[in-house]
């Protein structure tokens, strides 16, 4: 009898342990959040990366404790986007977190069950989606784009040097999103006088063509486009400006920090701390399709004097008080 209560209570106890040790495993299971990024830290910081980390541990999110990141880089090559995704889609990820649209592109050609958050890009000219405030399918997360940022670069440009009017225009046209935001251009130039030249790369081999033609042609300005072929290229882009002495505003900061003159666009930064608000709604349960694609909310002026100075030019004190950093 005794024996018999002996094993009775040694199989209740075996049952316990067993339910308690599944109970645990399921308890333990961390979210996983791939991140896709075309370009590459090797080696230098990546301050979206660090933003978007910045902004899950303001949730709550503990890297290695609660959740678990596995970032993945293109290192500039666009062709390893692809191979990337489905290394993220056999990890299965929990959320994938792009920061252009060609990645979000990628990741969506390579899985439609995973929730994809965009940090930044254009999703509606990249046909990705055709509502922002109901997405629909597996994608949602920030654009990037401002119609009214065109015009507003131009006009920094011409209250920079009033006598611009030739305005050359880098930008890629392999790139679906870059056509919408280089017609804002044209529509916007008219209203400060300004003409623009088309100037289009899709790949590195090309920028020895445009810079031919900014030699020969001898434009009044330059005005970059952000895209991660001429991320990718920036200290090029901003090293012939120097060379050539000419007056450039870019999309993004990362362009001033590498020496360019000025830039002025979206807080990226912000926006990828922002992003970190989508994966938490979408790890406690929201649908990516049911949540509105948010606008930028914050934008800066970034002008680098040391630039200026080198250039021979005075950057207006009108400007100078609206910069959101001056690097002297």
């Amino acid at each position: 009898m005794t024996a018999r209560r002996g094993l009775f209570l040694a199989l209740i106890l075996g049952i316990l342990t067993s339910s308690l040790a599944q109970g645990a495993q399921q308890q333990v299971k961390i979210p996983r959040i791939g991140i896709l990024r075309p370009g590459s830290p090797a080696g230098n910081p990546d301050p979206f990366f660090d933003a978007f980390r910045a902004g899950l541990r303001e949730l709550g999110y503990i890297e290695g404790r609660n959740i678990l990141l596995e970032p993945r880089w293109g290192e500039g090559k666009l062709d390893r986007l692809p191979d990337l995704a489905a290394e993220l889609v056999h990890l299965k990820v929990d959320v994938i977190v792009t920061g252009t649209s060609m990645a979000a592109q990628v990741a969506r050609q390579t899985t439609r069950a995973i929730p994809i958050v965009m940090a930044t890009g254009d999703p509606a000219a990249a046909g990705l989606v055709s509502n922002l405030a109901r997405p629909g399918g597996n994608l949602t997360g920030l654009s990037g784009f401002d119609t009214e940022l065109s015009g507003k670069r131009l006009q920094l440009l011409k209250e920079t040097s009033p006598r611009i009017t030739e305005v050359a225009v880098v930008w890629n046209s392999a790139y679906a999103s870059m056509l919408a935001r280089f017609k804002e251009v044209q529509v916007a130039a008219p209203s400060v006088g300004a003409n623009i030249r088309s100037l289009e790369v899709r790949d590195i081999q090309e920028f020895e063509r445009v810079f031919a033609a900014m030699t020969r042609e001898r434009p009044d300005a330059v005005l970059v486009l952000a895209d991660p072929l001429t991320l990718v290229n920036r200290k090029l882009l901003v090293d012939f400006a120097a060379e050539k002495r000419l007056l450039a505003i870019y999309e993004s900061r990362d362009f001033v920090k590498a020496g360019g003159l000025m830039a002025y666009g979206p807080n990226f930064a912000d926006m990828w701390r922002r992003a970190a608000t989508f994966v938490d709604k979408i790890l406690k349960g929201a649908k990516p399709g049911d949540l509105p694609i948010e606008q930028p909310t914050k934008f800066e002026l970034v002008i680098n004097l040391k630039t200026a100075k080198a250039l021979g030019l005075k950057i207006p004190q009108s400007i100078l008080i609206r910069a959101d950093e001056v690097i002297r």
